[in-house]
């Protein structure tokens, strides 16, 4: 393992409590290799057996959008109907939905 914490990256936790539920973000921590940090994620995030799953993802890896783009990626494109139900007919036959 390697001393110098200085050339240590920053990992993303994320820990899955159940089969059938999704993987939550919990925290963040510094190590030096994937191994190493998937080791401190369970002695960090995992003390009480809370997880079935953890994944480790680099910082450096994740690609995210900024709160300053809300607008353009959140606000429904009310220029594309198609994505309403209401612009499709249902046939009578269908029954209810």
């Amino acid at each position: 393992m390697s001393k110098n914490k200085d050339n240590w990256k920053i990992w993303e936790v994320f820990i899955r409590s159940r089969n059938g539920l999704s993987h939550k973000h919990v925290g963040s921590l510094h190590a030096p290799d994937a191994e190493v940090a998937l080791k401190n994620a369970r002695d960090v995030y995992t003390r009480r057996s809370e997880g079935i799953s953890i994944w480790v993802v680099p910082s450096e890896a994740i690609t995210a959008s900024s709160p300053d783009e809300k607008e353009p990626l959140f606000t429904p494109a009310d220029d594309k109907v198609y994505r309403h139900p209401t612009f499709y007919d249902i046939p009578d036959e269908v029954g209810h939905m």
